[in-house]
C-alpha cells in the first residue's frame, strides 16, 4: 500500500507544479519558469503567479507592453537577453516591485527614457550591454538606489548620463563612444570594479580615479594612453589592472606601480615594450598572474632577470606561446620563457672556489650608478658575482646576482635568497656554499626549508636524477611514493606517474626530451590530496651541454678540485652485478615453468623493484584562482562577439 501511495504524491507534487503553465513553457522547478525558443514574439499569457525566476532570453521577443509583467509580483529574476527588443514602453516594470536582477543584454534597444525602470527601487543588476542605445536620460537611473552592478559596454553612448549611485559596485562602459567620464556627474564612490576599455581614451580623470579609494579592478585597454597613468599610486587597493592595447606605451617605470602593493592580476601585453625594469615584478609581492604577450621584446642581457622569475614560480606567465623575442636576430621568434641565459649575450663568467669561503653571497650594490670599469666587481673566492657590465640609469646591474652557468656544483639549485643574495640549494649527500663538499647528507639550506623542496641533479639530456631522502624523512608512515611528470615544453602534456618504493632514496627519471622544462612532483601513495604534495620544475640539459662527475674539494689551504673516478667505477660494477644478478634469476624461472601461462615480462621498471601506478589517470590543472576582492563579477570575454546564449553572472 506504501508504494502507490508515494507514486501519487508524486504525481500529484508535479501535477501542481505544471499547472497554470503556458504550452510553450517550462515549470519543472518550484517558481522557476523557462520560455525559450518560442514562435511568439510576446510575453506568454497564464504565468504561474508565485513565479519568482523567469528565463526567456533568445526566444524571438519583439514588443512589450505596459501589461507585459502584471500579475508577477514575487518575480526577483527577470532574463530577457538575446531578443529583439528595440524599445522599452513606458513603466513598463513598475509591476515588479521586488526585482533583483534585470537583463536586457544583446537586444536593439536605442533609447533609455526617465520612465524606463520607475519601480525598481530593489533592483541589484541591470545589463544594458550589447544593445544599440545612442541615448540615455540623466534621470533614468535616479530611482536606482540599490544597483550594484550597471553594465553600459558595446553600445553606441558618446556620454554617460549622471550616476548617483551610492552602493554600485561595478560599471562597465567599455567599447562606447565616450570621449572622457567626467568627474562631476559619476558619484560612485563604493565603485569596486571600473571597466573604460577600448573608448579612445587618451588620458584617465585623476580626479575620479582618486576619488575611488575602493576601487579593486582597472581595466583601461586598447585605448590610446601614451604613459602609465600616475593617478596609479593613488589606488593601493587594486588586486587587477590592466593597460593591454595601448600600443603608443613604449617604456614602464617602476615609481608609476610602487604602491599597488594588493596587486594580483597584471595584463602588460599588446603594448610597444622592447624590455621591463629590472626586477620589475618584486614591486607586487601578492601577483599571481602576468601578461605579457604580443610586445616586441629585446632578448639582450638586461631582460634576462624574466627567465629567471619565471622560473622561480611565484607568479604564472598567461598566454607564454605569444611572449616571444623580436630582437636580436638570433632570438628573433623564440619563446621568451625558454630561453636561457647564455641565450641573453651575457657577458661570459666564471666561479672559482677556495678553502677560505665566504658566509654569505654578495649583495646587489646599493647605488644605482655604474661602476667604473676599474672598480667593477669579478668573480671572486666563494662568491657568485658575475663580472658585471654597465646598468642602465636607475637599475642595477642584472649580472650582480643572476646565476651564472653551473654556479652551483654537483647540481645545486642557484636561487635568490634573503636580502638579494645568492644560495645554492644542495641536493642529497653535498654541502658547502657551491655544493662541493661531498658527504654530510644535508642541504646548504636550515632544516625547515630542506624538508618543503626536491633536491634534482641533472644526469644528462635526457635524465633528471630527483632525491627523495627528504621526503621520506618528513613522512614516517610513509607506504610509498607516487611520483608524477609532464613535460611543460613540447605539446604532449599528459603525465606520467610511477609508484615508488619508500625506501628508495633518489630515482632517476629517463626517457625524457633534451632541453625542455618538467614538472616534477611526489606525494604519499595512496593520498588523494594534492595539497600535500612537493612539486619542482626541472630543465633538461641542452644535447651539447655535459654533466660533470661529482667535484670535491679537499680541506687543505691550496689543493685542487678532484673527481674521484674510483667510486663510480665501483659503483657502475656494483649496479652490474645486480641487474645481471636479476636477469639470470628471471630466465631460471622461466626454465622451471614457473611463471603463470599469460604473465607478461616485466618492464625495465620492474626490474628496478618499480611498479607502474594504477593512478595513471591524465592530471588534468585546476584554473587559477585569483583571490579578488571584487564580489559579483562576470568572466571578462576579450572579443567583441560573445558567445551565444551566455548565461547571466547570476546563475
Amino acid at each position: 500500500m506504501r508504494l502507490p501511495l508515494i507514486w501519487a504524491l508524486l504525481l500529484f507534487s508535479a501535477g501542481s507544479l505544471v499547472q497554470g503553465c503556458p504550452a510553450d513553457c517550462q515549470c519543472n522547478q518550484p517558481q522557476t519558469v523557462f520560455c525559450i525558443a518560442r514562435s511568439s514574439p510576446a510575453i506568454p499569457q497564464g504565468l504561474p503567479p508565485d513565479t519568482a525566476h523567469l528565463y526567456m532570453f533568445e526566444s524571438g521577443l519583439h514588443t512589450l507592453s505596459e501589461d507585459s509583467f502584471a500579475g508577477l509580483p514575487a518575480l526577483r529574476l527577470l532574463d530577457l537577453s538575446q531578443n529583439l527588443l528595440s524599445s522599452l514602453p513606458r513603466n513598463v516594470f513598475q509591476p515588479l516591485p521586488g526585482l533583483h536582477n534585470l537583463d536586457l543584454s544583446a537586444n536593439q534597444l536605442q533609447e533609455v527614457t526617465n520612465e524606463s525602470f520607475h519601480g525598481l527601487r530593489l533592483l541589484e543588476r541591470l545589463y544594458l550591454d550589447r544593445n544599440q542605445l545612442q541615448t540615455i536620460h540623466p534621470a533614468a537611473f535616479d530611482s536606482l538606489e540599490s544597483l550594484l552592478e550597471l553594465k553600459l559596454q558595446d553600445n553606441q553612448l558618446h556620454t554617460v548620463p549622471p550616476l548617483n549611485l551610492p552602493t554600485l559596485l561595478l560599471l562597465d562602459i567599455s567599447r562606447n563612444k565616450i570621449a572622457a567620464l567626467e568627474t562631476g556627474t559619476v558619484h560612485v564612490r563604493s565603485l569596486e570594479s571600473l571597466k573604460m576599455a577600448g573608448l579612445g581614451l587618451r588620458s584617465v580623470d585623476e580626479e575620479l580615479l582618486q576619488s575611488l579609494r575602493n576601487l579593486h579592478e582597472l581595466d583601461v585597454s586598447d585605448n590610446l594612453l601614451a604613459r602609465v597613468p600616475g593617478v596609479l599610486s593613488q589606488l593601493p587597493g587594486l588586486t587587477r589592472l590592466s593597460l593591454a592595447g595601448n600600443g603608443l606605451i613604449s617604456q614602464l617605470r617602476a615609481e608609476d606601480f610602487q604602491q599597488l602593493q594588493q596587486l594580483q592580476d597584471l595584463d602588460i601585453s599588446n603594448l610597444n615594450l622592447n624590455g621591463l625594469p629590472w626586477d620589475f615584478f618584486a614591486s607586487f609581492p601578492r601577483l599571481r598572474a602576468v601578461t605579457a604577450a604580443e610586445n616586441p621584446f629585446n632578448c639582450v642581457c638586461p631582460m634576462s632577470w624574466v627567465v629567471s622569475w619565471a622560473r622561480l614560480g611565484k607568479a604564472s606567465l598567461r598566454r607564454p606561446e605569444e611572449t616571444r623575442c623580436h630582437f636580436p636576430p638570433k632570438n628573433a621568434g623564440r619563446l621568451l620563457q625558454q630561453l636561457e641565459y647564455a641565450d641573453f649575450g651575457c657577458p661570459t663568467t666564471s666561479t672559482s672556489t677556495s678553502s677560505t669561503l665566504r658566509a654569505t653571497s654578495p649583495k646587489l650594490p646599493s647605488s644605482s650608478r655604474p661602476l667604473p670599469p676599474e672598480a667593477r666587481p669579478t668573480a671572486r673566492h666563494g662568491s657568485l658575482m658575475t663580472t658585471a657590465s654597465p646598468a642602465p640609469e636607475g637599475q642595477p646591474s642584472p649580472e650582480a646576482w643572476l646565476c651564472p652557468p653551473h654556479a652551483c656544483l654537483n647540481g645545486g639549485l642557484c636561487q635568490p635568497g634573503p636580502n638579494r643574495h645568492l644560495e645554492c640549494l644542495c641536493p642529497l649527500g653535498f654541502t658547502g656554499l657551491f655544493c662541493e663538499v661531498v658527504g654530510g647528507g644535508t642541504t646548504a639550506l636550515p632544516e625547515p626549508t630542506q624538508t618543503k623542496q626536491i633536491a634534482v641533479k641533472h644526469v644528462g639530456s635526457t635524465s633528471i636524477k630527483v632525491g627523495l631522502q627528504n621526503y621520506i624523512r618528513s613522512k614516517p608512515q610513509l607506504k610509498g611514493i607516487r611520483l608524477t611528470y609532464w613535460n611543460l615544453s613540447g605539446p604532449d602534456k599528459r603525465p606520467v606517474t610511477l609508484s615508488l618504493p619508500a625506501t628508495l632514496p633518489e630515482y632517476t627519471v629517463r626517457a625524457l626530451k633534451p632541453n625542455s622544462s618538467y614538472h616534477i612532483c611526489i606525494g604519499a601513495l595512496g593520498d588523494k590530496a594534492p595539497q600535500e604534495e612537493l612539486c619542482v620544475e626541472a630543465h633538461t640539459l641542452h644535447p651539447t651541454h655535459q654533466q660533470h662527475a661529482p667535484v670535491t674539494q679537499s680541506k687543505g689551504p691550496d689543493l685542487p678540485l678532484v673527481v674521484a673516478p674510483s667510486v663510480a667505477a665501483v659503483l657502475l660494477l656494483l649496479g652490474l652485478a645486480v641487474a645481471s644478478s636479476c636477469y639470470a634469476r628471471q630466465r631460471r624461472q622461466q626454465r622451471k615453468g614457473q611463471a603463470a601461462p599469460g604473465t607478461p615480462s616485466p618492464s625495465p621498471l620492474e626490474l628496478e623493484g618499480v611498479a607502474m601506478s594504477s593512478e595513471q589517470s591524465p592530471k588534468t590543472a585546476a584554473p587559477l584562482s585569483l583571490e579578488y576582492e571584487v564580489p559579483l563579477m562576470q568572466p571578462h570575454f576579450t572579443g567583441t562577439a560573445p558567445p551565444r546564449a551566455l548565461g547571466p553572472s547570476y546563475f
